[in-house]
């Protein structure tokens, strides 16, 4: 276990620009390529908001650089919290992918580790592939978990 706090051993960062908070999965986004070479574990955090009919197809992505040049899609777990805050079992998702679930209110919690990227890759991203096309409002955020060498402060993850 790593020293320090919580709040040390973590770097929290806006990872999606999408195209409108409001209809978050449209037009496919995927999230900025971020570098795990500083850390061990990335989350990507799914916050749906109003929208009760909109789904996605939630895949994650090594990538060789931060072009990405070459993408490989590869397996990760999550975790989905869609009633109340009942928060699901930690689920192990195939590089195809999981869909969110309909409804409003729900959080999706996609976890790797820098050992599950493909040959030499160093960066991943996430993409969420609109399935049903229904606005949802939300945001995706990621955090990098468990900096390689202590530091004052956290390590980039993006370059």
């Amino acid at each position: 276990m790593p020293n320090g706090s919580m709040l040390q051993n973590m770097n929290v960062y806006h990872a999606a620009i999408l195209t409108a908070n409001e209809d978050m999965f449209n037009g496919d986004p995927a999230t900025d390529v971020l570098s795990m070479a500083n850390y061990e574990e990335v989350c990507f955090i799914i916050v749906k908001g109003a929208g009760a009919t909109g789904t996605a197809t939630i895949t994650v992505e090594s990538c060789d650089d931060v072009t990405p040049t070459t993408t490989t899609a590869v397996a990760f777990r999550y975790t989905a919290t869609t009633t109340g805050n009942t928060i699901g079992a930690v689920t192990a998702a195939a590089a195809a992918g999981f869909a969110t679930t309909a409804g409003a209110n729900q959080t999706y919690v996609v976890s790797i580790n820098a050992s599950e990227l493909s040959g030499s890759d160093k960066y991943v991203r996430l993409v969420a592939t609109e399935v049903v096309d229904s606005p949802c409002d939300g945001a995706i955020l990621s955090i990098g978990f468990y900096p390689r060498y202590a530091e004052d402060s956290p390590g980039e993850m993006i370059t």
